[in-house]
Order: C-alpha cells, then structure tokens, then sequence
C-alpha cells in the first residue's frame, strides 16, 4: 500500500477490516474524509474530482463481492455536542464517523435520553439514516431533526430536514435518488422532554414482566436493549455480520390471514396502517434454515435473521445462500425477502 501525502490517497487498501462482515475485497484508492473540505477538495483532484465515487461508513451494512475501483470515500468526521436546548427537546450533533452506540451511550451519561431502544446497533451515525436504523419499537425518523450532506457533484454542503429524507422503513432518499451522490457529514437528533420510555415491543414487555419493573428509566431500557440483542445476535469482533440481513415484510390483512391459516404461530404485529408486519426470521426458521452453511456463509443458530461468516467467507457466497433463503421463503409463503443491506 502506498501513500500520497498530500490529499491522504491510500492505494491497494484492504477492506477486510472495513466490513463487518470480514469480507475480502481491495480498494484501488482510499480516502479518509474528516471534514467537509476533504470532500470539496477530492471533487476539485484533477483526476479524482470525476471519479466514480463508493461511500463507506462503518461497514456493517454492506456486503462485499468485488474488488473497488472506485474511489472509497472513507467517512472518519468526529465530533459529539448538544447544538440546542428547549423546554420540550435537546438537539444533540454528531459526526458522521462516530460509532452509533457510542453515541447512544453518552447521550445518557450527558443525562438527555431517548435513544435508548437503538443502543448496540452497529455502524456509523452517518449510515444511520441511509438506511433509517430502528430496533425495539422505535426508528431513528422518530428522533431526527436534520443533517449535512456534500453534494458530490457541486461541493455544496446542505442541510436536510426529515421531510426531505424521504424516511420509511430501512430506507430513505439516500438509498434511491441520492445514492453515491452526496456525503453525510453530521445529523442532528431531537430528543424529546419529557422523557417517555417506549416499550411497547415483545422482548421489553417481557423484561417488564421477569423484572417486575413497569417503569424503567432509560439506563434500564438501555441495558434490557444491550442484554436481549447480545443474546440473540453475534458480535461482529467475533462472528462477521452485518446484523440483521433480511427486511421483515409487510404484508396485508388478507395476506396475513392466509399464512396464520397455514402456519398459526407465525410471528406477526399489526401496524397502524392496518397491515402486518410478519417476521422475518421465523419466515426463515421456517424454512429449515437456522444453523446452515453455504461455503463458508452461514445462518446463525441463535436468530435466523442473521447471516454470519464461519470464516473465509467471500461475497459470492454470501450471495448464494441470501438467493437460496429468499427462494426457500418465497416457495412456502409467497413471499420475496427483501435484502437489508447494500450488495456491491
């Protein structure tokens, strides 16, 4: 790997330790964004401005299966402060590079909850609304206030509020119209006063009801939330994952009716659309699928809805078995698993 010391081009980079996943895959350039003005300063690079670009955060929502020729854009902006204070909210600023859990946790220790139900979700805070992150009953649209994009085709920084996210379930603009063209920097969080818990989600109840306690503050839901998804899901340290793989889908009532009428115990939470959402990972259990291997790619024993790296997994892999699942599921239930995370 060599060096460009001025504008920090690395070249022949391994992204092995960029992806949680520990797939193999070299980007052919790599630069490290701290700022708004490296990004400005890669567009006005004589050769590099027109470049096709790839943004990467922390990796936990991609899947790797090639080589990068395109320049990575490696997210590193840091930063954690509170930006306002109301009587009913604290606004609460983050840099695109920090960790996502890391800013959960010290938003409690600073005393402002609200973010508490979406603590150990891997990844960056700048990939976070990409893909409208969300656990335990809340999503991060319910706690949003803005954030800083760089357009990648005029070097503008903008500011975007939720409206213009085009939030919905683990998806929003920067997924479809503004893919590879812009660049998260900072977003901004609302977090509400007073504060309320939510917990209105199956494994919190149930904590409620083994605990006795019907009012948790919110280091408790907190620590309930970091509990039940390390019993469930692996720690990509240990285990390469990028979490949960499958979308859970949404399905109409009379769809529902039809699957409960065939299997009666299958996972399902009534929406306030009026359809269901059925989950995923039974839909996948189901199938018989829960602690199989494809190559190196494998279905986690403890949860369905998750596919790790038995070690020396590559991307094709991994393409293979997600294949096979959907297959499988659309098969016996009529219904097409939707990918969570970005394939490249």
């Amino acid at each position: 790997m060599s060096k460009n010391s001025a504008m920090q081009i690395d070249t022949g980079v391994s992204l092995k330790p960029y992806n949680t996943f520990g797939l193999p895959a070299v980007a052919g350039q790599l630069v490290r964004i701290v700022s708004d003005a490296d990004v400005r300063a890669i567009l006005d690079h004589p050769q590099l401005g027109r470049a096709p670009k790839f943004v990467l955060g922390g990796g936990s929502n991609v899947i790797l299966t090639r080589d990068m020729p395109e320049l990575v854009l490696k997210i590193e902006v840091k930063g954690l402060q509170k930006v306002a204070e109301t009587a009913d909210a604290v606004i609460v600023e983050a840099g695109a590079g920090e960790s996502w859990h890391d800013l959960v946790a010290w938003t409690l220790d600073q005393g402002w909850p609200g973010l508490e139900n979406m603590a150990l979700i891997p990844g960056t805070v700048g990939a976070a609304p990409v893909q409208n992150i969300g656990a335990y009953g809340m999503e991060l649209q319910d706690r949003f206030e803005s954030l800083d994009t760089v357009d990648l085709v005029t070097g503008r920084t903008v500011t975007m509020r939720a409206d213009q996210c085009q939030f919905s379930y683990r998806d929003s603009v920067f997924k479809r119209e503004l893919a590879g063209r812009s660049v998260i920097t900072r977003v901004r969080f609302r977090l509400p006063r007073p504060w309320q818990p939510v917990l209105g989600y199956l494994d919190l109840e149930r904590r409620m009801a083994e605990t006795g306690n019907r009012q948790p503050d919110a280091r408790t839901v907190f620590d309930w939330v970091c509990a039940i998804r390390r019993a469930k899901l692996p720690d990509p340290a240990l285990i390469g994952n990028v979490g949960s793989f499958f979308k859970n889908p949404i399905v109409t009532p009379e769809q529902c009716r039809d699957i409960i009428a065939r299997d009666p115990h299958v996972v399902h939470y009534p929406l306030d659309d009026g359809s269901f959402k059925l989950a995923a990972g039974w839909l996948i259990d189901a199938c018989g699928w829960k602690g199989k291997t494809v190559g190196h790619a494998g279905v986690y024993e403890k949860q369905a809805l998750v596919l790790v790296n038995r070690g020396g997994a590559i991307g094709s892999e991994v393409q293979t078995l997600a294949l096979a699942i959907q297959e499988s599921v659309y098969g016996r239930f009529g219904i097409r698993l939707e990918i969570e995370p970005v394939m490249v």
